[in-house]
C-alpha cells in the first residue's frame, strides 16, 4: 500500500474514532439572508481573498462572494459562497483554473483539506503544479451560507420504511413539521439549493475569478451540477472530468432499484472480502449473516451511541449508515467490519459518523428534495416500492440515499424543480468519466449514460469498488492529468487496474 493511502487509511480512521462530522468553520462567517439579519455591503460577483488562517490549508487563500439567493431576484436576499484557491505549483507554465466540487451536501473545502492532509499535492502532478484548485461549497452547504435546521431529520419512533398507512402518514407529518423549521430558519434559501441556481453560482464564481474557461472536476452528485453547468453556459468549459458519474435520465423509480441493487452487491462483495482478509475485524466470521443479526436486535431494542450524544440506533438507522462505509474499499471496508464488531458489543457510534467527515446529512437532503421528482405519493406506493427493493437487497433492505430523498421529501411543501436530462449538450467540451467497475453509489451504466449526454465523451473505468479515484488510482491520475494538460483522452474502452 502506498504512503498516501496508508495515510489517507489513518485520517479516515481519526475521523470515524473522532465522531466529527464537519470540521467547524474557519474560514467565512456565513452570512444568512433570513429575516433579522445584515448582509455585508460588498459588491455581489466580487471575490474577497485573503490567506487562510486554518493549518489544514497551508499557503492557500480563503475568500468569499455574495450572490443572490433567488437568481430571478438578483436585487433581494443575498447568500455567501465560501472558496479556497490553492495556487499553481508552477506559475510560469500554468495552464488555468480547476474547480473542485464535491456536490450537494458535501463541503469541497473540507474535501481539499483532507485531499491536502493525505499528501494530494506530492501526487497531484499537473494539476497541482499547472492549475489553481479553486473549491466552492455551494449554496446551502458547509462553509457558504449553510442551511441549519433544528429539527431532527428522523427522530425516534419516525420509520423511513414506513410498515403500515400510521407510520406513513406519521413520516409525511414530521417531514412537514422538519420543512417548516427549514424555512423559518433559512429563509427563501430552502427553496433555492436546486442544480439550476448553483450553476448559476458556479458562472458567478468564473466571472469572479477572472478567467474565460473553468476546468471542471466534480465528484458524484457533482457530475450532475457540472452537467447542468455545460448546459447553461456553453463554452465556458475547457475541460470536463466527472468521478462516479450519477445517471438522472431515468425515471426516479429506476434509479432508485439500479442504486439499491449497487449498494447490495458492494455490500456482498466486503462480506466475501471479510472472509479471507487480515484488516475485517471479522475475518472467519459470517459477515452477513451477523450484519443481519445485528440489525434485526437493533430493531427489536435500538443500540446505545457513546456519551449519550445521540438516540440509540436502530436497525433501520445501521442500515441507512451503511451504504457510505462501502465506497472506499482498502479504507472504509475494515472501518465498517469494526463498527459492526463495536455495535455488536453495545456501542452503535461508528454508525452516527459520515466516514469521510464531509457531508451533512440535512444540507444533503433539503437539494435533493428540489433536484428529484416526487413519484411516491401515497402508502400503497411506498409499501410496493419497498418490497421490490427488499427482495432485490435482503441485507441492505433498500436503504440508499435515492430512497431516503424520496420518502425524506414526501410532504415537502417547497415544489421540486428537476432538471431535464437526457438531452446532447452542445458547447460543452468531452468529458473524462472515471467509473468504477463496482460502486455503492453508482453503477458502472451510469457512466455511459452521463457521457452520452456530452458529445465525444468517453469513459475510463477503474476496476473496483471505489470513487473519488485520483487520489487512489496511479492510471487514473495519469489520464486526468493527461486530459487536464492535453486534452487527450483515453481511448474507449481503456480500463484502469490499479
Amino acid at each position: 500500500m502506498s504512503r498516501v493511502m496508508r495515510q489517507l487509511r489513518r485520517t479516515l480512521t481519526a475521523i470515524l474514532t473522532a465522531g466529527v462530522v464537519l470540521a467547524t468553520p474557519v474560514l467565512a462567517t456565513p452570512v444568512v439572508a433570513a429575516p433579522g439579519r445584515t448582509v455585508p455591503q460588498a459588491p455581489t460577483g466580487h471575490i474577497t481573498w485573503h490567506p487562510c488562517t486554518d493549518a489544514g490549508l497551508p499557503g492557500m487563500q480563503c475568500g468569499t462572494m455574495r450572490v443572490p439567493v433567488d437568481w430571478s431576484k438578483p436585487r433581494a436576499a443575498q447568500l455567501e459562497l465560501a472558496l479556497v484557491r490553492r495556487k499553481a505549483d508552477d506559475p510560469a507554465h500554468r495552464q488555468g483554473t480547476l474547480l473542485l466540487n464535491d456536490g450537494a451536501g458535501g463541503s469541497s473545502i473540507e474535501q481539499l483539506r483532507l485531499a491536502t492532509r493525505n499528501g494530494f499535492p506530492d501526487i497531484a502532478g499537473a494539476m497541482t503544479q499547472r492549475f489553481d484548485i479553486v473549491a466552492v461549497d455551494p449554496r446551502g452547504v458547509g462553509h457558504s451560507t449553510p442551511i441549519r435546521c433544528s429539527e431532527p431529520l428522523k427522530p425516534a419512533g419516525v420509520s423511513y420504511f414506513p410498515k403500515n398507512r400510521a407510520a406513513f402518514d406519521k413520516l409525511v407529518a414530521h417531514n412537514r413539521t422538519f420543512a417548516r423549521d427549514c424555512l423559518r430558519r433559512n429563509g427563501p434559501l430552502v427553496a433555492h439549493v436546486d442544480l439550476t441556481s448553483t450553476a448559476r453560482d458556479i458562472e458567478a464564481v468564473r466571472t469572479g475569478l477572472g478567467v474565460r474557461r473553468l476546468n471542471w472536476y466534480g465528484i458524484h452528485y457533482s457530475t450532475l451540477l457540472g452537467r447542468t453547468y455545460a448546459a447553461l453556459f456553453p463554452g465556458r468549459l475547457r475541460t470536463m472530468t466527472l468521478d462516479t458519474a450519477l445517471d438522472d435520465t431515468t425515471s426516479p423509480l429506476t434509479r432508485i432499484v439500479k442504486e439499491t441493487t449497487g449498494a447490495e452487491e458492494a455490500f456482498n462483495r466486503f462480506a466475501a472480502w471479510c472472509t479471507h482478509s487480515a484488516k475485517c475485524a471479522l475475518k472467519g466470521h459470517d459477515v452477513a449473516a451477523e450484519y443481519d443479526a445485528l440489525v434485526a436486535r437493533a430493531d427489536r431494542t435500538p443500540v446505545p451511541v457513546a456519551g449519550g450524544t445521540h438516540r440509540p440506533l436502530t436497525g433501520e438507522d445501521i442500515r441507512g449508515a451503511t451504504q457510505d462505509y462501502l465506497n472506499i474499499a482498502s479504507v472504509t471496508w475494515p472501518a465498517l467490519a469494526a463498527a459492526i464488531v463495536k455495535a455488536q458489543a453495545g456501542d452503535a457510534t461508528d454508525f452516527t459518523v459520515d466516514p469521510d467527515g464531509t457531508l451533512d446529512p440535512v444540507q444533503v437532503l433539503v437539494p435533493a428534495c428540489l433536484d428529484n421528482a416526487r413519484p411516491v405519493s401515497t402508502f400503497e406506493q411506498a409499501d410496493r416500492l419497498h418490497k421490490a427493493l427488499a427482495a432485490r437487497a435482503p441485507h441492505l433492505g433498500g436503504a440508499v440515499r435515492s430512497w431516503t430523498a424520496l420518502v425524506g421529501c414526501l410532504g415537502w411543501p417547497v415544489p421540486a424543480k428537476p432538471v431535464q436530462a437526457g438531452r446532447l449538450i452542445s458547447g460543452a467540451p468531452p468529458a473524462l468519466v472515471i467509473q468504477s467497475t463496482h460502486q455503492a453509489l453508482a453503477p458502472h451504466a451510469a457512466g455511459s449514460a452521463m457521457a452520452a449526454q456530452l458529445p465525444g465523451s468517453v469513459v475510463l473505468s477503474r476496476e473496483g469498488d471505489d470513487y473519488s479515484m485520483f487520489l487512489l488510482s496511479p492510471c487514473v491520475r495519469e489520464a486526468t492529468n493527461r486530459y487536464l494538460t492535453d486534452r487527450i483522452l483515453p481511448a474507449p474502452g481503456t480500463t484502469c487496474t490499479n
